[in-house]
């Protein structure tokens, strides 16, 4: 095994995700594609809202970022999102630009007059929507409707992606027969996994794909929530067992806890498991900050790879490795993901932290006598804070111990 596999210039993580034995039966794509829905199912979070300029904008930023398609809209919601879906397909981004649809005239006919590439055709497959949401209909209504709409909107040279609503959900045989009636039609590209609920572990994600590509043999995707903190392991699971796309989100924006983030996900996707994509590493966090601003939405200091503290140490313990080798600390090289090491000064601090602070600042070095002086000063601050001490903070507690 090469030590490069885990353990390069972007990142060094455990070697034994590369053993033989650990990928024995892995039926990885040659490259992941990534789906990207923040527009769509990302606005569906509660409170967030984007004008049309905003997608315009936001697309601009997806598609500089790499991902593979953009799904820009219900335009079937407001005229405004219509407008949008036109805007971003006058773009000509090198993403392929796509909207959802659902099993109606209406809708397919608006994606048309937008110009689209495809659609996310979306039906209710799971048996709680069918049961308390779409009570209307039966099994045998999903299926009739979900093979004329994806014929009628091939036909009209529009890509299909089978997008059965909370599949995870649904009676296993009525499942299987939605697969075989209307996933195999030669008019159906891809058929996704779809777990609206964010309910489905990883290890069934696996039975999943294979089933799904074992009936439909197409292009499979996989479209997750993290109500359980599984978006983006089962995300994974699905990729390790055949699946090729991913659909995701800046941040992790979407309904309840969000769809699976974009940059966990390939970031990932790429260091666990040696899967490319077309992301560009480097231009995670700028964006997604960027376009986390635009939607108002805010993401914990500690969120991995684009959090603001995601790359960040109090501890005095090796602290000084922030600066001389960061991946001593961190499985990936803050650089690697636009990010910079940092460290902060506060209860944890130690000796270590004073020096670095003291040498940043461009202030003299102090003896050992002072240095020790101005940690506890450091840390009685932090402890009576509950917090971070500031650099002015510092500076006062170093003016005080050396008079």
């Amino acid at each position: 095994m090469e030590e490069k596999l885990y353990h390069n210039e972007n990142y060094w993580v455990s070697s034994y995700n590369y053993f033989d034995e650990v990928r024995a039966g892995f039926q990885l794509p040659v490259r992941l594609k990534i789906h990207d829905v923040t527009l769509r199912d990302g606005e569906q979070s509660p409170g967030v809202a984007f004008r049309a300029d905003d997608k315009v904008r936001i697309a601009q930023l997806l598609d500089e970022l790499g991902v593979d398609r953009i799904e820009v809209a219900l335009p079937a919601v407001s005229e405004e999102d219509k407008i949008a879906t036109k805007r971003v397909v006058e773009l000509r981004p090198n993403a392929q630009v796509f909207v959802l649809c659902r099993g109606m005239a209406s809708d397919v006919e608006l994606a048309l007059e937008c110009g689209v590439d495809g659609v996310i055709l979306e039906l209710p497959v799971g048996t709680p929507r069918l049961k308390h949401q779409f009570s209307h209909w039966t099994e045998e209504d999903v299926i009739e409707k979900a093979a004329y709409w994806a014929k009628y909107a091939k036909d009209k040279g529009l890509e299909v992606v089978l997008f059965p609503m909370d599949c995870t959900r649904s009676r296993t045989e009525f499942f299987t027969k939605v697969l075989e009636d209307v996933g195999a039609l030669p008019e159906v590209d891809g058929v996704a996994l779809v777990d609206t609920s964010g309910s489905l572990s990883p290890q069934a994600a696996t039975y999943l794909i294979k089933h799904m590509k074992d009936i439909t043999q197409k292009r499979i995707e996989v479209h997750t929530h993290s109500d359980f903190g599984m978006g983006v392991a089962t995300s994974l699971a699905a990729l390790i067992a055949g699946a090729e796309v991913v659909h995701a989100s800046i941040g992790g924006l979407g309904e309840r806890t969000g769809n699976t983030p974009l940059d966990e996900v390939a970031v990932s996707a790429k260091a666990l498991y040696g899967l490319d994509s077309n992301i560009k590493f480097e231009k995670l966090f700028d964006i997604s900050n960027e376009i986390l601003e635009i939607s108002k939405f805010k993401v914990a200091s500690s969120k991995p790879v684009i959090g603001e503290r995601a790359f960040t140490r109090e501890s005095g313990m090796g602290v000084d490795l922030v600066k001389k080798q960061p991946l001593a600390l961190f499985g990936v090289m803050p650089s690697w993901v636009g990010q910079k090491p940092q460290y902060v000064l506060g209860k944890k601090s130690g000796i270590a932290s004073v020096e670095m602070k003291l040498e940043d600042l461009g202030m003299p070095m102090l003896d050992e006598e002072d240095k020790i002086l101005v940690l506890d000063g450091v840390k009685t601050l932090g402890l009576e804070k509950k917090g971070l001490v500031t650099d002015d903070e510092f500076v006062s507690i170093v003016k005080q111990v050396t008079g």
